[in-house]
């Protein structure tokens, strides 16, 4: 199988050495996406849920660019800064997700990249 990158000007440009998105056979691998907009490449700055809303339309958008959709996605890792805000995630989430929702793990982490509160990568399935 060969690995194919995907990128798109509709979300974050990577703030290192990685990749938007890998695609490899059927998977497509999302790097974690924090609250930038990729329209002027500042964090978000509103709400917590203004906030989760970028991260999910950021991964969304690198989804689309795959060629696949949301509903494709099989698994999320969550990570926050403080897991009290977890009921807000799942408020958010609901909206990305409102059937038949991914298998998903959330942790607490002591720091995120640009001292953000929230992070979310996921696996889809591409056809």
């Amino acid at each position: 199988m060969t690995k194919q990158i995907v990128h798109t000007n509709n979300a974050p440009q990577p703030l290192g050495a990685y990749s938007q998105a890998v695609k490899v056979g059927n998977l497509l691998f999302v790097s974690g996406q924090v609250p930038i907009n990729p329209d002027n490449g500042e964090l978000v700055t509103g709400n917590f849920k203004e906030r989760v809303r970028q991260v999910l339309n950021n991964l969304k958008n690198i989804i689309e660019a795959s060629g696949t959709k949301m509903d494709r996605v099989v698994k999320t890792n969550v990570f926050l800064t403080d897991l009290s805000n977890f009921a807000e995630v799942n408020e958010v989430y609901q909206e990305f997700f409102p059937s038949e929702p991914p298998a998903r793990a959330a942790v607490q982490v002591s720091k995120l990249p640009l001292n953000t509160d929230i992070e979310i990568e996921c696996i889809a399935e591409v056809e």
